[in-house]
């Protein structure tokens, strides 16, 4: 394996899985057998596990985009962080078809929380390989600590749902929601945090530049 290698053919090959996963999680969507708005009704609860595990994938990628974008080379490191994030992620078809085929259950909500927790820890091994590689070329920006902390609360959130399925499958599949928002945009709110530190910081220096340079000398 070469000692590093250009981002393009890791981002090729990462979009492409993620594409094939979603063709595959569409796939499962059926016509309901009632007509009109009952039809609608019993098939209602389907499009919403979809619609939350597409919002997953989707994210995912755009968090990837936005990650991958600040090397311009992949190390061995990168690369099999990258390929355990995609391999875990590829699983989430299958367990969004279990939850749907077991009418959003106990156990398979269960299970569903188990592999998006999974799925976000490959993507912090991914992120803390990616911020290595930075580290030791002098590059790494200033909001990756506030961003690993994102990843802290999304995994809290994932350990609060899984016990929380087995009595309120419908409410953890919320909780699972909520990791969603953290990460619809991938710096926010990690940005404005920063930049509202980083601009009491440039104040304090500026003001105290200030007033070392205004104070009178004592006289020798």
């Amino acid at each position: 394996m070469p000692v590093s290698a250009s981002t393009s053919r890791l981002e090729a090959f990462s979009d492409g899985v993620i594409a094939v996963i979603i063709t595959i999680m569409v796939l499962e969507l059926k016509v309901p057998y009632k007509n009109g708005l009952a039809g609608f009704r019993a098939v209602l609860p389907t499009l919403l596990v979809y619609l939350l595990s597409f919002a997953f994938t989707a994210i995912y990628w755009i968090n990837h985009h936005h990650l991958v974008d600040r090397i311009e080379v992949v190390d061995p490191w990168i690369l099999y962080a990258n390929l355990f994030f995609l391999f875990s992620l590829s699983l989430l078809p299958f367990f969004t078809s279990w939850v749907l085929e077991k009418g959003i259950d106990s156990f398979s909500v269960f299970l569903y929380a188990i592999s998006l927790m999974v799925t976000g820890f490959g993507f912090l091994l991914l992120r803390l390989a990616i911020d290595r590689r930075l580290r030791e070329h002098g590059t790494l920006p200033r909001e990756s600590a506030a961003e690993q902390r994102k990843h802290i609360v999304s995994i809290v959130l994932y350990l609060i749902a899984i016990p929380l399925a087995f009595h309120h499958p419908r409410i953890a599949l919320a909780d699972l929601a909520i990791v969603t928002l953290i990460w619809i945009q991938p710096t926010a709110p990690v940005q404005p945090i920063l930049d509202a530190k980083f601009a009491a910081r440039s104040n304090a220096r500026s003001l105290g530049g200030a007033s070392n340079t205004a104070s009178p000398q004592e006289p020798s």
